[in-house]
């Protein structure tokens, strides 16, 4: 691809030129100027990770507005899992936008809405009755799963995760457990909300039955199922560290929901959407949730969310109790209605798990000849590594600098983790096994450096 800074606007999508390329310094002047711009603008509390500003994104990469072509493993957050400007995405969203662009589903409803609730009752897990309510974020879909619950069971008390993340809303702040930057300054948050310890194996040397039976302790002697409304968790946890619970310990869960009158809520947020090979991440252990919340990758890259659940529980709230004025706007709902036909036409289950195998062969090279890597997890397009000093405790410091460094060589890549030291690696369903290569011996090179 052969840019300067003067070339004309480009068109992103699938034929966007695939290869990194890098024509200025990171930033370059014209991402200067707007990162200029932001901070006259813009409160300083809105940050960002990359020090580039976009101008057309496809297939594996983002291209800035001073020409250079950066890897994408970031997916805005895993939310272009279909890639960015997929055609039936956006020839979707263009015949939406021409028929009409918000009448409010609350006062003249449309068919997308219809449609899309028709499709996630059926993809979801279970063959149970369901009903769908649709939202425009993660965190708005946990705050309605978490009213719903309540209101089903006349239960008030609720349980998260150690490591969790559920959003940044008053509620969703109490669920999430990392203070920084997530909770800090921002309280006091909302009451009847308890941690229970995670399964997590690279730290806890648990089974699955074993974490489960801690967990379920804390459930009944320090809240009690008799006041317990719903437990949420996510099958794989995201901000948290891309923690995999071991085997056995959601099903362990779940059951002791199922005869507890509690309501078991999967966060499928980030793991949802053929994120991990699956279309839901739940599916790997057979969990049949009682409710799911959903967002990310379900419009390929337009705000929207769900809650999906069994009819008895969506059907409890009065009428009026659920809704709001943009949730299921047409557009967005076009656009989630293009992107499941992208997933099901370009087989994208298949692709994250192709891409699964990539990862982890490159991976376990880095690994064997760098022992701070200490821990690789993660299912599909949703893995990462945690890094260690040399006492195997959580190295931030390490993290930020790898970090840094692949983000100046044309990389995106995020970090997370409570303590901080995960890299995780989220790139688009629509990426070449080339450039994810190409990308993560990026990462093995940042290793190198530092």
């Amino acid at each position: 691809m052969s840019m300067t800074m003067d070339a004309p606007a480009l068109t992103g999508g699938p034929s966007l030129p695939q290869r990194r390329e890098l024509v200025t310094s990171i930033p370059g002047p014209k991402s200067q100027a707007l990162i200029a711009r932001k901070q006259a603008a813009v409160s300083s509390s809105v940050g960002t990770t990359m020090p580039v500003y976009a101008a057309a994104a496809g297939g594996g990469v983002i291209v800035d507005v001073d020409g250079n072509s950066l890897i994408d493993l970031g997916s805005g957050i895993a939310v272009t899992n279909v890639g960015n400007a997929d055609p039936h995405v956006a020839q979707a969203v263009i015949d939406q936008v021409q028929r009409f662009t918000h009448t409010c589903f609350m006062v003249t409803p449309y068919d997308g809405y219809v449609e899309l609730a028709e499709k996630l009752n059926a993809i979801t897990p279970g063959d149970h009755a369901k009903r769908t309510a649709l939202f425009n974020s993660g965190a708005e879909a946990v705050e309605n799963a978490i009213k719903i619950a309540r209101y089903y069971t006349g239960k008030s008390a609720v349980v998260a995760f150690d490591h969790g993340y559920h959003g940044r809303t008053n509620l969703t702040m109490a669920l999430t457990a990392k203070a920084m930057p997530y909770k800090a300054g921002f309280g006091p948050f909302a009451p009847d909300v308890y941690r229970a310890p995670m399964s997590y194996p690279y730290r806890d040397g648990l089974t699955g039955e074993q974490a489960a039976a801690r967990a379920i302790h804390t459930l009944e002697k320090q809240i009690g199922a008799d006041r317990l409304a719903a437990i949420i968790i996510e099958p794989i946890q995201g901000e948290g560290g891309f923690i995999v619970p071991a085997k056995g310990f959601l099903p362990a869960l779940q059951e002791w929901a199922n005869k507890n009158n509690v309501v078991f809520i999967a966060d499928e947020v980030q793991t949802g959407f053929a994120r991990t090979g699956q279309m839901f991440a739940s599916e790997d252990e057979g969990i049949v949730p009682d409710m799911m919340t959903l967002a990310k990758g379900i419009a390929g890259g337009l705000p929207l969310a769900a809650v999906v659940g069994r009819q008895e529980i969506m059907d409890a709230p009065h009428v009026g109790g659920l809704g709001g004025t943009y949730g299921g706007n047409p557009i967005a709902t076009a656009a989630a209605l293009g992107a499941l036909a992208a997933y099901e036409e370009g087989d994208l289950l298949t692709r994250a798990r192709e891409l699964e195998a990539v990862i982890l062969d490159e991976l376990t090279t880095l690994q064997a000849r760098d022992g701070r890597i200490g821990d690789i997890r993660g299912r599909g397009a949703m893995v990462a590594i945690e890094l260690t000093d040399a006492d195997g405790k959580p190295d931030a410091a390490l993290t930020g600098a790898v970090a840094k460094y692949c983000h100046n060589q044309g990389v995106i890549v995020l970090t997370c983790g409570t303590d901080g030291n995960v890299i995780r690696l989220l790139p688009p369903l629509s990426i070449s096994d080339e450039l994810l290569r190409e990308g993560i011996r990026v990462i093995g090179e940042a290793l190198e450096a530092n």
